[in-house]
């Protein structure tokens, strides 16, 4: 049999015997018609058994016409396969490359060692093995001294028996010990920069028995690779406890790693990033005399992340209480960190300038000073530690610091200030004038401009909203432009909107305003392009659905010309839309012989401002048409009614949270599908709504935002980005603002990313400003979604005082108000420290009074955890203003 036919047999025996007999052309020509079949078997390897890929490739390596191509071979990474010559089955490539002289094979062992990579650990045993059999010198290059490391310190040495080489031993340790080559591989291994020496490696090396590897060979280069590469690996640095001497010898490489590292953690990082420096520093454990030297470094790191500021904290703290930096530098140190938010970094620095002044009373002024910063601090019980320092010290500080203690102390809360004022022989005037609250100016709708007068104007409109702009206006002015251009010179409409529909809007799961390129792609393409409603089947919003009925419909007049302009563009800019100028729009209709659509029809009535106006309505009563008797009866009813959207008994449970209630209208007579769905008996959706909410569903029911938050909003997933951007517009929109609209407010204060708050503080001061923010029912529903989880304390809290720092101390309290009894009880939920903190200062600033009765509870009980000192500063706050106030 030839060669190929054993190897298509698989004969792997009969294989080996052939190559042995080959000539050189017989190898170049069977070599060839290998590479061939390889091609095939490279497609589908799964086809073929064990042996009849061994038998290829034993073929393959036994057909190279020299050292050098069997080398390359051996390399190649299709041909991992090769790793099995640590296989018990792995004779074959033995008993191939025995076919050759020892010549070639030296040669192939040299070729090898120059081409070696790390992990290449069947490939290593394979040349081990070429050494020992050959006898040939040890190879010394970079690439083999990395390999022979990695390999001893691997534990896989167990060789099986047609492979000579491998050294036993239970570490990396007794291998080396047991190891003929270790006496002149790991010198080299560790001297020569151009080795890859594994760092994970070093710590055992390091400790290997006396004579195996000079200590300060080991450390030098120890240090080099850690200054050269990220630390992940440390156990090196750990393991190799310096002696003094050591240090002293090593004080160039140390100082050149720390000042490395603390330039790396000085452009800071994830916590993740930011980590193996850390531990670096640790590890290398620098004496305080180099940590000293580079203090300024330190310093500067105290504006770092977390654990940055909290390693430097600790190295500048300890140099202080040694006295290795000037005394100024604690005041520095002070003034960075102080008014941090984060806590634990603020109590030890407080902690810090209490030992310093217990050590040196000759410091205390400067403690006290420092210490006085944190009286602006926005946590209360930070602000109580402060002044618990400056009353510890100020006394050996003397009387000269006390003018500026008296400054600072003035700008504490109500109830710190008293123990202030009593501290440092202040006077007391009582209690501080209220402050009103801050709110924004009431925003007023914007009238809507007339219509589109170009069909240059329409293009740039056009284009605008569907690279995303969002605004309500600009979508109904667009679409009506279409509409109404497309019925006077469609063409000239379409030459204009060539460049605009050549790029197709971003994917979105809902259907959006962007979704105005289906229309705009109608004028030129007499089928409505309808792509934006492929998912469907209840997957897009219920304001989704209607918008998309709306812009199928407006692609039909768009290709028929049919209706000269749209009857629901709004305007005002909440999408309400005058009664007076719907019946003229239905009066042209009816002198033109015009049918509106459907859709078109239903969308304004939706938006129609009931009129009370006798004359409006009488002209309503004139119109003749269909359409015109529908708007007649629709204005005499009062428009769309309203749906209460509150559940009885909703907050009775306190852990249970209820979703609104939506009870529904059927209309008649009835209106589109889409409508109907929008308005009827709710029916659970199978699907969340993926797509943020935008302004146009607030836009479509002007008048009925509850109606709106009830539905969709509830049905949104909430931790989306973008979710909230919506809620300043349905503050600004119309219709009472009920339970769903102060539910989906309630939620939105504890959105994932603070970005997402914003406009949710937005929305809040505009209805505080508006006088529809019912912060009782706001506060009762916070309370009960932190007990069900679904609102976080400490997301709260900063929500809160983001609207507190814009002056509305007293929306806030108000809120807090309401929050508060549910947020207390027998086990005050997590977080409610941080809470009463934030009422203390709301209730101070806007002269709140009365009693809390949940509050008085807790702040009647033993002990002095946060919670309880923070209801005791609640309570007197709220008693000290009523007193005030007789």
């Amino acid at each position: 049999m030839s060669l190929i036919e054993l190897v298509e047999a698989g004969d792997l025996a009969g294989v080996v015997r052939e190559l042995g007999g080959l000539t050189p052309a017989q190898r170049k020509e069977n070599d060839v018609a290998l590479a061939t079949r390889r091609a095939v078997m490279n497609t589908e390897w799964n086809r073929y058994s064990e042996t009849e890929m061994d038998a290829q490739l034993a073929a393959e390596l036994g057909c190279q016409d020299s050292a050098s191509a069997a080398a390359d071979w051996l390399c190649v990474i299709e041909n991992r396969r090769m790793s099995a010559a640590g296989r018990a089955d792995g004779t074959w490539l033995v008993d191939v490359i025995d076919l050759r002289p020892v010549e070639w094979r030296v040669e192939l062992a040299g070729l090898l060692s120059e081409r070696l990579q790390r992990g290449w650990a069947g490939r290593f045993a394979f040349l081990e093995h070429l050494i020992h059999d050959t006898g040939c010198p040890v190879p010394t290059s970079d690439a083999f001294l990395t390999s022979w490391l990695g390999d001893r310190g691997s534990g896989h040495q167990e060789r099986p028996a047609y492979l000579k080489g491998g050294v036993r031993g239970a570490d990396l340790r007794e291998r080396l010990r047991g190891d003929p080559w270790t006496a002149m591989l790991l010198p080299l291994a560790v001297a020569r920069p151009g080795a890859e020496l594994p760092l994970e490696n070093l710590a055992e090396i390091s400790l290997a028995e006396p004579g195996l590897i000079d200590r300060d060979v080991l450390a030098v280069r120890c240090y080099a690779l850690l200054s050269d590469t990220a630390p992940w690996y440390l156990n090196s640095l750990k393991a190799m406890e310096l002696t003094p001497a050591e240090h002293a010898k090593l004080s160039a490489p140390r100082a050149e790693l720390l000042d490395r590292g603390l330039e790396r953690l000085l452009q800071d990082g994830t916590r993740m990033e930011v980590r193996p420096w850390l531990d670096l520093l640790r590890l290398m454990a620098p004496a305080p005399a180099e940590h000293a030297a580079v203090a300024r470094d330190y310093l500067e790191l105290l504006d770092g992340s977390p654990p940055v500021a909290d390693y430097a904290q600790e190295i500048l703290a300890g140099l202080d209480e040694i006295g290795l930096v000037e005394r100024e530098l604690a005041g520095e140190a002070s003034e960075r960190v102080l008014l941090r938010p984060e806590k634990k970094l603020v109590r030890a620095q407080l902690s810090w300038l209490d030992r310093a002044a217990k050590r040196d009373p000759a410091r205390a002024g400067q403690v006290v000073m420092a210490a006085a910063t944190a009286f602006d601090h926005r946590d209360a019980a930070l602000q109580e530690r402060a002044l618990a320092v400056v009353g510890r010290h100020f006394k050996a500080a003397g009387e000269s610091v006390l003018p500026e203690l008296r400054a600072a102390a003035e700008r504490l809360g109500p109830v710190l200030s008293a123990r202030a004022a009593e501290l440092l022989g202040m006077p007391s005037d009582g209690a501080a004038e209220p402050l009103a609250d801050v709110l924004p100016v009431v925003p007023e709708p914007r009238p809507v401009p007339g219509p589109l007068a170009t069909v240059a104007e329409v293009a740039e409109e056009v284009a605008a909203v569907i690279a995303g702009d969002q605004d309500v206006v600009a979508f109904e002015r667009a679409l009506d432009g279409l509409v109404r251009h497309a019925h006077l010179d469609r063409a000239a409409l379409a030459a204009a909107l060539e460049p605009v529909s050549r790029k197709e809007p971003r994917w979105r799961f809902d259907c959006a305003p962007e979704h105005l390129y289906a229309v705009a792609r109608a004028v030129a393409d007499p089928e409505p392009y309808e792509y934006f409603l492929r998912r469907g089947n209840g997957e897009f919003s219920l304001a989704g659905e209607l918008l998309a009925a709306r812009l199928v419909e407006a692609g039909e007049l768009v290709a028929s010309g049919a209706q000269p302009f749209l009857l629901a563009v709004p305007t005002l800019s909440t999408g309400a839309l005058d009664a007076a100028v719907l019946v003229e729009r239905l009066a042209a209709c009816e002198g033109l012989g015009v049918t509106p659509g459907r859709v078109d029809l239903a969308q304004a009535l939706l938006r129609v401002t009931p009129a009370a106006d006798r004359q409006v309505l009488s002209a309503a009563e004139n119109l003749g048409s269909e359409a015109g008797k529908r708007l007649a009866a629709w204005l005499r009813a009062g428009g769309l009614p309203h749906q209460d959207s509150e559940p009885s008994d909703w907050d009775t449970a306190r852990k249970r949270w209820r979703s609104p209630a939506r009870p529904g209208l059927t209309l008649d007579p009835p209106m589109p599908k889409e409508v109907a769905k929008l308005l009827g008996p709710y029916e659970r959706r199978k699907h969340y709504v993926v797509d943020p909410p935008e302004a146009f569903w607030f836009a479509q029911l002007p008048h009925h935002r509850d109606v709106v938050a009830a539905r969709d909003y509830v049905d949104s997933r909430q931790t989306d980005r973008g979710w909230t951007a919506a809620l300043p517009f349905m503050a600004e929109s119309g219709g009472p603002a009920g339970f769903a609209v102060h539910m989906v407010l309630a939620q939105s204060t504890s959105t994932s990313r603070p970005a997402d708050r914003g406009p949710a503080v937005d929305a809040m001061l505009v209805l505080a400003a508006r006088g529809q923010l019912d912060a009782t029912l706001l506060g009762r529903q916070i309370a009960v979604r932190v007990h069900e989880g679904g609102v976080l304390a400490n997301r709260l809290v900063e929500t809160l005082r983001t609207m507190a720092d814009t002056g509305a101390h007293g929306t806030v309290w108000a809120v807090l108000e309401g929050a508060l009894p549910g947020l207390l009880g027998d086990k005050p939920v997590r977080g409610a420290a941080e809470l009463l903190a934030l009422a203390v200062e709301c209730a101070s600033h806007c002269g709140a009074s009365g009693e809390v009765a949940e509050v008085t509870a807790v702040a009647q009980r033993t002990g002095s955890s946060l919670v309880v000192k923070n209801a005791r500063a609640l309570r007197e706050v709220l008693l000290r203003t009523g007193h005030a106030a007789r």
